[in-house]
């Protein structure tokens, strides 16, 4: 699941495991039909550089499979040029690895994309960074303190309409996106109005701007704010203010279609039905549930050019950049989120700004130093849900970052 930090003192909660352990790879049972929304061009994608060899990096990503994953893809660039590889299997049951120019589903480094863009209607002049989000979309009746940096940075304290997991041990579910329920009913089309009426149906969790708690319901507002204010689709903004200016080929908003192009690695979900454990292919799935929140589809070359050219000042002005990059007072202590970006400290004490991303069964990594100067772009495969490798999982993504970011 496309989910964030919850604050909890520092602790990885359910909200951060599923956050860093799910969105990539993905697969297609019968052929693939490339989505009409993919950008224009070929949708072969290049064959990705033998590189150098890095027996670090290759350990790195081995011991990832060793915790329970199935396959790992990852991509690295630094003083010492670039280094793709890839470990594990791309299906299980099979020999071959995941395929390291494969197209995965990026989860929530979908946010770092949608806000890049609303991010350009502030520096047009065309939205107020602290103006009134109930201002651009009063069909809502938005509290009139939630301000579109609010949104951005999860300080406007709405209900995420995935569920929610209180300090006191409440739980309030939300929309299935787990267990049988998801399973059976994976295809399912979901708006994106109704999605943020039946949040905005809750109670918030807190006054706007007091605290912090990672909300996808923050995101999809923030795509129905870029079709109010420029009376296009999401996927049209996305498409002409990103992809086609970087030329990124493999990149796209899938919307409602469960397809994924070819080559891609496959997600699997393993469930309770009737006393026993199930576990199925879910590579396809209808992505609509998770919106411009999560919804998006790439591969590693692709996510390095659009972050290295956003931290480079390719997508936004100085001092937009900069306040995507300014972590909030209210965020979870190591965890710092800006607007659609994240801030942390390598163990080193390197600075790596990231944004991972998941859904069922699939993850993705994307980190940068704040110059560019190195970056590291993974994705990864596994079966989600029952007894799904967490800890273990995210003891091995800290030594991957101190790999790469730390020269360990």
């Amino acid at each position: 699941m496309t989910r964030g930090t919850k604050n909890n003192g520092g602790r990885m909660s359910r909200g951060s495991r599923r956050l860093v352990l799910t969105a990539l790879a993905a697969t297609l049972l019968a052929g693939v039909a490339v989505p009409a929304v993919a950008t224009a061009g070929s949708t072969a994608v290049p064959k990705a550089a033998a590189g150098q060899k890095r027996p670090e990096l290759q350990k790195a990503i081995q011991a990832m499979v060793d915790s329970g994953l199935a396959g790992v893809q990852m991509r690295a660039h630094d003083q010492r040029g670039e280094w793709v590889g890839s470990a594990g299997v791309s299906k299980l049951g099979e020999t071959g690895k995941p395929p390291t120019d494969g197209y995965f589903r990026i989860g929530s480094a979908t946010k770092t994309v949608t806000a890049t863009v609303v991010l350009q209607l502030v520096a047009e002049g065309k939205v107020g960074l602290d103006g009134q989000a109930a201002d651009y979309l009063p069909q809502f009746g938005l509290d009139r303190r939630i301000t579109v940096r609010m949104l951005l940075q999860h300080t406007s304290g709405l209900f995420d309409y995935t569920g929610e997991h209180y300090p006191d041990g409440k739980v309030v579910p939300g929309i299935p996106w787990q267990g049988k329920e998801w399973v059976d009913d994976r295809f399912h089309t979901y708006q994106p109005e109704k999605l943020v009426r039946f949040a905005l149906s809750k109670p918030a969790r807190f006054a706007p701007g007091t605290a912090w708690s990672y909300s996808n319901t923050n995101y999809v507002l923030a795509r129905l704010l870029i079709e109010k204010v420029t009376g296009h689709s999401y996927t049209e903004e996305i498409r002409r203010r990103i992809l086609q200016p970087l030329n990124l080929q493999h990149t796209l908003a899938p919307g409602t279609s469960p397809e994924i192009p070819e080559p891609h690695a496959h997600s699997y979900y393993r469930y309770q039905d009737a006393g026993q454990q199930k576990a199925v292919d879910v590579t396809r799935q209808n992505p609509s549930w998770i919106s411009s929140a999560g919804e998006m589809i790439s591969t590693t070359q692709d996510l390095h050019t659009f972050f290295s050219a956003l931290l480079g000042g390719k997508l936004l002005p100085p001092a937009l950049l900069a306040e995507m990059r300014k972590p909030h007072s209210t965020t979870v202590p190591k965890m710092g989120y800006g607007l659609g970006l994240q801030v942390q400290k390598a163990d080193c004490g390197s600075t790596v700004l990231f944004h991972d991303g998941g859904v069922q069964g699939a993850g993705t990594l994307m980190y940068s130093t704040p110059d560019g100067s190195r970056t590291m772009e993974a994705a990864v495969n596994y079966v989600d849900g029952v007894n799904a490798p967490v800890g273990t999982y995210q003891k091995e993504v800290q030594k991957l970052v101190d790999t790469v970011f730390c020269g360990r």
